[in-house]
């Protein structure tokens, strides 16, 4: 699944950007369990499966680049997924650890101007990938033209219950939705445009359940490999099309 802060974005260049035209910019999708399936229909190892569903980001941030939508966010491994096989879960983190690292050594990391962001609770990782995770984050902090956001070790409830206690520790004993906003992994991260759903399933499963409140839903069948850049455009097309009313 993806967020699909297709907006054409930046952080309130989710809303309305100087000099932009108003439409997509903020775009989340939502990845994980669309991987292993994947692998099980073309009999190779989920390992495989998850290594091409990750090059799939890739792809995905070009063709944003392609339509002027300067914010993407993925989500590639929830909470819940700590409850796998042990084997699966070490060897995603050796793809974690394989992918960051050539980010951090790539002589072009820094050449399409695009910020990184992690949300989760990352503390979670091995040591070495909170490390990487860190340096990525520091190493594309100045990049201002593109923002990818990558939820590791997310859950919507988490965040939620995260955001509860951080507000209780600071002693406050009355709230209002920015309080709120201002105390989630995303504060300061506009909210998503548009929320792109494959594999057929038509859930959040947990997915920014604060952020997604306005944001318009495009779902497809095809599972998260599958996805081919006509999907993309004919999701654009698809939001293009709708009147977005918040409530009005």
């Amino acid at each position: 699944m993806g967020v699909r802060h297709l907006r054409k974005h930046s952080t309130e260049a989710h809303r309305h950007h100087p000099g932009r035209k108003e439409g997509l910019s903020n775009f989340l999708r939502k990845t994980k369990t669309a991987n292993r399936r994947w692998a099980q229909k073309r009999g190779i190892s989920t390992q495989e499966g998850y290594a091409i569903g990750i090059q799939k980001i890739g792809d995905v941030l070009k063709w944003c680049k392609e339509k002027d939508v300067h914010m993407l966010t993925m989500w590639g491994f929830s909470t819940d997924n700590f409850k796998r096989d042990k084997n699966e879960i070490e060897d995603l983190f050796g793809l974690f650890k394989e992918n960051l690292k050539k980010g951090l050594d790539s002589d072009e990391k820094n050449k399409y101007e695009v910020r990184v962001r992690f949300f989760g609770r990352t503390h979670l990782f091995p040591g070495e990938i909170q490390q990487m995770i860190r340096k990525v984050e520091e190493i594309s902090a100045k990049n201002s033209a593109y923002q990818l956001n990558l939820l590791l070790s997310y859950g919507g409830r988490e965040e939620l219950v995260d955001a509860v206690n951080a507000m209780l520790k600071e002693g406050l004993r009355e709230v209002d939705e920015k309080t709120i906003s201002d105390h989630l992994y995303t504060a300061g991260v506009p909210d998503p445009d548009m929320v792109i759903r494959t594999s057929g399933e038509q859930r959040l499963s947990g997915l920014m359940p604060w952020q997604c409140t306005y944001s318009e839903f495009y779902f497809c069948d095809k599972l998260w490999p599958d996805f081919s850049k006509d999907d993309f455009t004919d999701a654009l097309d698809t939001f293009n099309k709708r009147k977005r009313r918040f409530g009005k």
